[in-house]
């Protein structure tokens, strides 16, 4: 079965609301053995809207619509797409009461009622959260229709209780996916060393970029899950061997949660001293649940007398090498490791930008060190990334650092290994 989402909302396209709907619907779709081809956003407009429903349907076995269910007058995804279908609204005994219970003691108008109000024959998704219900139908053509409010928090537990298991009745298939996440190397040298792999059908493979990173999807169709998972198994297994220490996990969020987890299994602490990062790295490690099991502290420490107070950076070396050095960031490195009692100590200073930077340290240029109390590591990080901007610059320095911890834990080597060295990954 092949599906499209068209997500209804004029806030959507001016960009007031992030679209997370589509993704959730899509994350839901292919366990369940359904295609996802198309997706689009429409504003709260009945012509265009009914023109997109119509679309959809001449050309897929599916359409889901998220948002438009509620009682606002821009509120019309429930009379257009019932139109376009051919289908007349009928009053839902059943959710009218749930609407009067849930405004209990207070006045009922007509708009809210008008939530009741459901394509002849549905089925009726209730609304364990909010006002207004979703639906399911098929047309005469036998298309399903799916109709699914905005609200994320209305929307996921109807798609996953409700609107998922209609979709899925009677279809003998499955879709497993899994995402094997690369830190160090571009996507187009990924690409190249995987090409075999991803001219494959069964499972299908294909590499995504994302900011300072890119993962390799692998995706296989089968009559259940099980023999899916079967048909992608050998690939990830394939793809970890030749992608090595580069590979950081396998349907892993992120490469902090990634870094948390090794250090947690390994009943490992880490403190982090950062400049140009701004406790983003910090940020990052306790944004993961059960950091606090291995985060003993974060400084941010931008000026040099801070440096030489806090952390015991002493002040030759600032005068003699400057704040951003291979020196410095040692120093950092092992005196927030020392000041906090943890197991490791990383150090971060370097030029983000967009001004600073000087012919010798040009903007770009940042340090970071990794102390595990024998040795301290120091990974360079140069400007060739300047001109996609500081926050960039200043992710990327947060990830390098984690993956220093990561290969640090480990033992993988390759810790002073700059990110996306090809020389690397030949050794």
């Amino acid at each position: 079965m092949n599906a499209e989402i068209i997500s209804v909302g004029t806030e959507l396209l001016l960009g007031h609301t992030v679209n997370t709907d589509a993704s959730s619907v899509a994350q839901e779709l292919a366990p369940a053995g359904i295609n996802l081809l198309y997706a689009c956003t429409v504003g709260d407009n009945p012509e265009r809207l009914k023109s997109a429903v119509e679309t959809a349907l001449s050309r897929s076995d599916i359409l889901i619509t998220t948002g438009g269910l509620g009682p606002t007058g821009d509120d019309l995804t429930k009379e257009t797409v019932a139109a376009a279908s051919g289908k007349k609204l009928v009053m839902d005994r059943r959710s009218m009461e749930h609407i009067e219970r849930y405004f209990h003691g207070r006045e009922l108008g007509e708009t809210q009622k008008k939530q009741a109000m459901l394509p002849e024959g549905c089925t009726v998704f209730p609304n364990e959260v909010g006002t207004a219900p979703g639906c399911g139908f098929r047309t005469e053509s036998g298309k399903r229709v799916v109709m699914l409010p905005g609200p994320p928090s209305e929307l996921i537990p109807m798609l996953k209780k409700y609107a998922v298991p209609f979709l899925a009745g009677g279809e003998n298939a499955s879709i497993v996916s899994h995402m094997v996440h690369v830190f160090g190397l571009g996507e187009g040298y990924v690409a190249e060393r995987i090409a075999d792999l991803c001219g494959r059908t069964a499972p299908t493979c294909a590499t995504y970029a994302k900011s300072g990173e890119m993962f390799v999807r692998v995706t296989a169709r089968a009559e259940s899950a099980e023999k899916a998972e079967a048909l992608c198994k050998p690939t990830v297994e394939e793809l970890r061997k030749r992608l090595g220490a580069f590979c950081y996990g396998v349907d892993v969020e992120s490469l902090e949660e990634a870094a948390v987890r090794l250090l947690a299994e390994k009943h490992l602490t880490v403190a982090t001293a950062e400049s140009c990062t701004g406790g983003l790295l910090a940020k990052r490690i306790t944004d993961i649940p059960g950091s606090s099991d291995v985060f003993h502290m974060g400084a941010v420490t931008y000026a040099n007398e801070i440096k030489t107070m806090l952390l015991g950076v002493p002040e030759e070396t600032l005068k003699q090498y400057g704040a951003v050095s291979p020196q410095t960031a040692r120093c950092m490195a092992k005196g927030v490791r020392e000041k906090a009692g943890a197991d490791l100590g990383v150090g971060i200073t370097g030029i983000a930008g967009p001004g600073g930077g000087t012919p010798e340290k040009p903007v770009g240029l940042i340090y970071l060190a990794l102390d595990n109390g024998k040795t301290v590591s120091v990974r360079k990080m140069e400007g060739g990334a300047c001109g996609k901007g500081r926050g960039y610059l200043r992710n990327l320095a947060a990830s390098n650092a984690l993956d220093m911890i990561r290969r640090s834990v480990l033992n993988l080597g390759g810790v002073e290994d700059t990110a996306y060295s090809r020389e690397s990954m030949k050794k």
